[in-house]
């Protein structure tokens, strides 16, 4: 036993040493690592901008590159995907990183700076009034507390970055032979990605695959995920008279289609917020022993986030938020019909609710949407494929149209399998703490094709801060968030 500690207290010692020496190369490359970011971040990346997404494309082939790299750009039907890669001989490992380097659309004038794409410093949160800091580009050093604001600061530029600097001091000592694609077109559903991995299946194929992208849990622990949910969008239309009709000489008579389409949607949950659609939640087998440790592990602060988002109760389909994502959710993210500003006094001919299920592992899109279907026709609808002509009309005393807009599948690598394992246990030994293991994160990512067309495990390696404003206005990365990635991605290149 006394060996047995011995040698534990000497690998702990060693792992200290090396986060300290990676610490020490951060803290002396602070200026060049910002300034590389703040040049990246300057190129508009708005995935339908396809010649300044080809700008994004040519700066990360040079700066892969300039790591030693062998870079390319691997075509696509959209928008092309930077790849690169560098072999350690006789290595036994390949290991995949998977980044994307568009970002969501932008409205300029909701920022609070001169641009989405001009970086701007700041001493802390916008929100709590947090200064300026001047001509931050000059400084060599930065204040962990500090956040760095412009578009894809933290989604997904920032980790990219991250990943750079981490072969930097990584070089000589790797764990294998290590690879990266970047995605142009994650913002977009990744249109073009599935049809990609196909072409090009032979140089991404790896042991491990993974993913630099999402926030690390709220409590800033380092944190891995192991799946991701995926995501089907529907826009359901109740349709009513053919055209807008006054509601005191018709009220009472003709129906109205936004009253249906609410007792329709009312009727596929109930108090509790289960869905009540038949088969629903069906496929999810019970947790086992292993998985019920890992869910119960994750340190949620359910209460604090409840005051935090000003809900007195949460939903009871899960016994906790972890064990809710592991289930598909129904959500309504948007209604549509008649007038709400204008004091109309109409029956209005449609009604229309845009939906979208977040999808896990057990659940793929196709049987979910059959599900809602075979629903609303068992409430008595008929389900038309266009907008419902004269003869439609004349049959059926309740009409709709179900349609299915965007989707991507979940994906999930158990966190008891061996190369989840293997990477809790370097995130463990690197910090010599113990790493938040997230079974499911909520986000989408579409890691599906690589997972289904290579059979590749995907683990996913978050850095950034939860409080970052991704998909939103003011996107932010805290820079201690940026150092310390660093340091977990590195865990991951080294042996």
């Amino acid at each position: 036993m006394r060996i047995l500690g011995l040698c534990l207290l000497l690998a702990s010692a060693a792992c200290a040493q090396d986060r300290a020496a990676i610490q020490r190369w951060t803290a002396g490359h602070q200026h060049q690592v910002i300034g590389e970011l703040a040049q990246l971040l300057a190129i508009p990346n708005v995935g339908e901008d396809r010649a300044n997404i080809r700008r994004n494309a040519e700066f990360l082939r040079a700066m892969l590159e300039r790591r030693g790299m062998q870079a390319e750009l691997l075509e696509t039907a959209g928008n092309p995907l930077v790849y690169a890669e560098k072999n350690v001989p006789g290595a036994a490992r390949t290991l995949l990183f998977y980044i994307h380097y568009d970002g969501q659309p932008v409205d300029a004038a909701r920022w609070k700076q001169p641009g989405p794409f001009t970086p701007l410093m700041r001493a802390g949160r916008l929100e709590d009034g947090a200064r300026t800091i001047a001509n931050f580009a000059a400084l060599e050093t930065f204040d962990p507390n500090w956040r760095l604001y412009a578009r894809s600061a933290s989604d997904d530029k920032g980790p990219i970055v991250a990943f750079c600097a981490a072969l930097d001091l990584a070089q000589g000592r790797l764990a294998g032979n290590i690879h990266v694609v970047l995605d142009g077109e994650e913002e977009m559903g990744s249109p073009s990605l599935t049809a990609a991995v196909s072409r090009y299946r032979d140089k991404l194929r790896a042991d491990v695959l993974f993913i630099l992208d999402g926030p690390l849990h709220p409590s800033n622990r380092p944190t891995l995920t192991f799946g991701a949910r995926g995501i089907v969008t529907l826009e359901l239309t109740v349709y009513g008279p053919k055209m807008a009709l006054h509601s005191g000489h018709y009220g009472n008579w003709i129906p109205n289609p936004a009253m249906r389409l609410a007792q329709l949607l009312a009727g596929m949950k109930d108090a509790r917020g289960r869905a009540t659609i038949p088969g629903f939640y069906s496929a999810i087998p019970p947790f086992t022993a292993a998985q019920r440790k890992v869910l119960a592990s994750v340190p949620d602060d359910e209460p604090a986030l409840l005051r935090f988002f000003g809900v007195a109760q949460p939903d009871a389909v899960g016994a906790s938020l972890q064990d809710a994502i592991q289930y598909p959710s129904l959500n309504i993210r948007g209604l549509r019909s008649g007038y709400v500003d204008e004091p109309r006094t109409i029956i209005p001919p449609d009604a229309t609710a845009a939906i979208d299920i977040r999808l896990v592992k057990e659940t793929p899109s196709a049987k979910m949407v059959q599900l809602v279907r075979e629903y609303i026709e068992r409430q008595g609808y008929h389900l038309t494929e266009s907008a419902p002509t004269d003869d439609d009309r004349a049959r059926y005393p309740r009409l709709a149209r179900l349609q299915v807009q965007d989707s991507m599948e979940a994906y999930r690598t158990e966190p008891e399998s061996p190369e989840a394992e293997r990477a809790a246990a370097a995130l463990r030994r690197m910090w010599g703490a113990e790493p938040v293991l997230i079974r499911t994160s909520g986000g989408t990512v579409p890691i599906a094709p690589f997972v289904r067309e290579l059979g590749l495990p995907a683990i996913g390696v978050p850095i950034v801060n939860f409080d970052n404003n991704q998909h939103s206005d003011n996107e932010n990365l805290r820079l201690g968030n940026l150092w310390d990635g660093i340091v977990s991605i590195a865990s991951m290149m080294q042996p």
